[in-house]
This record gives structure tokens, C-alpha cells and sequence, in this order.
């Protein structure tokens, strides 16, 4: 999997190599930043999506009439409906924000392999030495997590469970510490929460925390938006609540990311709505038809009103 993604794997790992550059190595506020700047570089392929659910939503009374002239005839449906599709410019591929969406997704998940693969994409270390390394970790007994190995590793390394010189050498130039926390460990939960409690803990309750309020403000906007749809308050908690029972099974950098993606892709959509929500664009789009309308019937009047002589 992480093969097919190398493609646009490189590219950012340079662009997150020299952002960790600029910040002395600091892998936290990289990641900060990375993710800040994603996803403010995706701001234009929401407001497009949004754009075209709202134009779904301008043609769905001329859907409807389609549907109740043609019938059963999807024929001849699809065909008037292409032809709505055109007379209104409106581009099929684009309706409903699906091929944004399809984007975004590939990035996230490209991300995803950037942050929980620092030796190869941060600090450039060869491939080999990371595959004798992560030998070297499991014959000491430690069960290793395919697609997470390499923070595994770097933990090994720092501590001096595993010995790779390339490898620690390689990881003074990035600084995995995060006010005291190692974003390289892996949380180990249990219910003897204030005896074996530990510093690492604190990360996936901070991708929990984060995913609620991302939560609470989506379902805000949506109760603001349409006031009639059902409460999806089940399903905008289970995600968080999945998120911290994974999260104490995944090295914290990765839950560090989750909480920077779901607290910073929040904020940024409560914005998009403010400016760019369905009602106003609703709007806008009821008024350009209402101008055109009456641009219309002022040319029409126009047309059969006689010319007076002078």
C-alpha cells in the first residue's frame, strides 16, 4: 500500500523535511504546520463542493418534474437530465463534490504513511538499514505493526534497545519530544489509571478531544443548515470514541496528527460556512436567476413596446 502512494509520498516528504528544517527539527510543530497547510490548500476543492451540493440542491425541483414525466423510462431520463445538467452548467463529474472528495481522501491517506514513516521520508535513510533495524527490534521479543514500524524503530534506537548508527545519527535532526511526551512510544492503557499512568496517554485523549469538538461544531452547522435532518449524534460519536480505543494501539505521532487534522479541518469548515455555507450560496444563485428573470422580461417589454417618433 505505502508503495503506491510514493508517488506523492516523496514530493511531501520534501515539503515536511523543509518545515522541520525551519523549526530546528521540532517533529510536533512540523506536523502542525504540514497539516495547517494542507489543509488550507484543500479550502478551494471544499468551497467547489460545497458549490455543487448547492446546485444539486438549486436543480432538484427540475429533477423531480424529469422524474414524473419520464417515469420508468430511465432513458429517456438520463437524457433530459444531461441536457439539464448542460442548460444549467453544471459538470456531471464535479456534481456533488464526489472527485474533490476522491482527492482528498488520497492525500489524507498519503499523509498518513508521511507521518508514521519518518526514517525514510524525514531523515532520508536507506531502506536497508531501516529493514535491518526493524529485524534487529523483533528478534528482542517486540511484536512489530506493519505500516508502523519505523516509530517503533526510532523509540528502539533512542533508547538503546536496538543499536543502527545510521539511524540515531539520522535522528538528531529531528526532535520527537512534545512537552516532556516521546511521540515515538506507543500508550499501553490501564484501568490502574493513576498508578501506572502515563505521559503518552495524553495523546490519544487529545485526538479524542479533538474529534468531539470537530463533531459538535459539524453537527451544529448541520442543525443551522437543515433543521429537519435527523440528529446524526449516535454516528458523530462513535467515531471519536473508535479513534481513542485505536489510539492506544498506535505510536503517538500518528494520534498527534488526527488531533491536529480534526481541530484544524474543524475551524477551517466552521469558516467555510460562514462565508461560503448553502443558505448564503443558495442565495446568491435565487438571485442571479431572479436578475436574468427580469433581465428577461425587461427586454421582452422592451421588444413589443412601440417606438415613438419625435
Amino acid at each position: 500500500m505505502q508503495a503506491l502512494f510514493n508517488i506523492i509520498n516523496v514530493p511531501l516528504g520534501w515539503i515536511l523535511r523543509f518545515i522541520a528544517s525551519c523549526f530546528n527539527g521540532n517533529f510536533a510543530i512540523s506536523v502542525f504546520v504540514f497539516t495547517l497547510l494542507i489543509n488550507l490548500a484543500f479550502i478551494p476543492l471544499t468551497i467547489k463542493s460545497q458549490k455543487s451540493t448547492v446546485q444539486q440542491t438549486r436543480i432538484k425541483p427540475k429533477l423531480d418534474e424529469l422524474k414524473k414525466k419520464y417515469g420508468d423510462d430511465k432513458q429517456k431520463y438520463n437524457t433530459a437530465m444531461q441536457q439539464l445538467y448542460q442548460d444549467e452548467n453544471i459538470s456531471m463529474l464535479g456534481a456533488g463534490g464526489c472527485l474533490p472528495m476522491l482527492f482528498r481522501l488520497v492525500i489524507m491517506l498519503s499523509i498518513y504513511w508521511l507521518i508514521v514513516s519518518p526514517i525514510t521520508y524525514l531523515m532520508g535513510v536507506d531502506k536497508g538499514v531501516i529493514e535491518t533495524a526493524t529485524t534487529a527490534l523483533q528478534d528482542t521479543g517486540v511484536k512489530i505493526v506493519q505500516g508502523r514500524s519505523e516509530l517503533q524503530v526510532i523509540g528502539a534506537v533512542l533508547s538503546g534497545k536496538i543499536s543502527s548508527p545510521e539511524i540515531l545519527e539520522a535522528s538528531k535532526s529531528i526532535n520527537f519530544d512534545l512537552f516532556g511526551i516521546n511521540l515515538t512510544e506507543t500508550p499501553h492503557f490501564s484501568f490502574n489509571i493513576f498508578g501506572d499512568f502515563q505521559k503518552i496517554w495524553i495523546m490519544p485523549i487529545l485526538a479524542f478531544a479533538s474529534q468531539i469538538l470537530s463533531s459538535l461544531l459539524s453537527m451544529r452547522m448541520q442543525k443551522k443548515n437543515n433543521p429537519d435532518a435527523p440528529s446524526m449524534a449516535g454516528m458523530m460519536l462513535t467515531m471519536p470514541l473508535f479513534s481513542l480505543f485505536i489510539g492506544f494501539s498506535l505510536p503517538g505521532g500518528v494520534t498527534f496528527y488526527w488531533a491536529c487534522s480534526s481541530l484544524l479541518g474543524g475551524l477551517i469548515q466552521v469558516a467555510i460556512q460562514k462565508y461560503y455555507g448553502p443558505h448564503k450560496l443558495l442565495s446568491k444563485e435565487r438571485s442571479k436567476e431572479l436578475t436574468k428573470q427580469c433581465d428577461f422580461e425587461a427586454g421582452q417589454i422592451e421588444k413589443l413596446t412601440p417606438k415613438t417618433e419625435d
